[in-house]
């Protein structure tokens, strides 16, 4: 049952005493005074409100033209079909909003930036269309070299070292010695295809393709049905001496200056050759 010092939203005991019609009055304003105070002490939260914050910048900076990143809901579409979705107790949703919020030193902190595969699911899902893994490369960039996980780093490094653009370190030579021998193994292994071709650098073809590094390495013989195909529908097709490493770990490495070089070179070789497409197999 509703005592008489009740009224509104909560209880004023220490009023109980005005119990005349300028007491119910007086009693009412104070009511309304408190919880008019009440709700101005707490502080409003705003975005990067408290110090300047670099992947605030850039979360602007990756909104769609007249992007607002307060008509963001939320939704969690970005994080539904992110495979990096819970690993390390992040994903894109909250990655987003600790980069808004300014925790600069949380992100940096968290080894979620470089579980992120960089496919862009998030980007299709998301209603505001937000770059979230340009926002990640960033991330990423912002550590030192030295820091960033190991294996990314030394196979970029791999990469590096010769026009081949390999992570495992094959050179140019080593790969079309490869080629060469599985190709010519198959075609007299299995006569259908005593025609088939496996061609490197052949001037004027129509595809250049690149190839996984691990393959002519580890698993020459996983090269094979990729050239079936492309025998069975007769394209006109080349590998090329350089650049034929498919993977580009420097770009996972987030290095601007290795990633450029690594694709220079593949576009380069493609360009003498004269190809007019190129057909990316990673």
């Amino acid at each position: 049952m509703r005592n008489e010092n009740q009224i509104g939203f909560g209880r004023c005991s220490h009023l109980s005493g005005l119990k005349n019609e300028h007491g119910m009055t007086l009693r009412l304003k104070l009511v309304k005074k408190l919880f008019k105070e009440d709700q101005m002490s707490e502080e409003v939260i705003k975005l990067g409100a408290k110090k300047k914050s670099r992947f605030m910048d850039k979360v602007m900076e990756i909104l769609p033209e007249g992007g607002n990143l307060n008509l963001c809901l939320t939704c969690g579409a970005c994080s539904s079909g992110c495979p990096a979705t819970g690993l390390d107790g992040l994903d894109p949703r909250k990655f987003l909003r600790m980069a808004a919020l300014g925790l600069d030193d949380e992100i940096l902190k968290s080894d979620w930036v470089w579980m992120c595969t960089m496919c862009q699911r998030c980007v299709y899902a998301c209603p505001m269309k937000i770059d979230i893994p340009q926002l990640v490369y960033h991330a990423r960039a912002s550590w030192p070299r030295e820091k960033r996980p190991k294996g990314i780093l030394g196979s970029c490094d791999m990469a590096l070292r010769n026009d081949s653009c390999s992570a495992m370190g094959a050179s140019p030579e080593d790969f079309t010695f490869v080629v060469e021998d599985v190709l010519e193994e198959y075609r007299e292994a299995q006569p259908e295809f005593a025609e088939m071709q496996a061609p490197i650098d052949k001037q004027g073809a129509y595809f250049f393709l690149n190839q996984n590094s691990r393959e002519p390495v580890t698993e020459p013989d996983e090269m094979v049905p990729l050239w079936r195909i492309l025998h069975r529908v007769g394209a006109d097709w080349t590998y090329g001496s350089k650049g034929w490493g498919g993977e580009n770990y420097c770009m996972f490495l987030a290095d601007n200056e290795a990633w450029e070089h690594i694709v220079r070179t593949t576009a380069q070789q493609a360009d003498d050759l004269g190809c007019k497409v190129f057909l990316n197999t990673e």
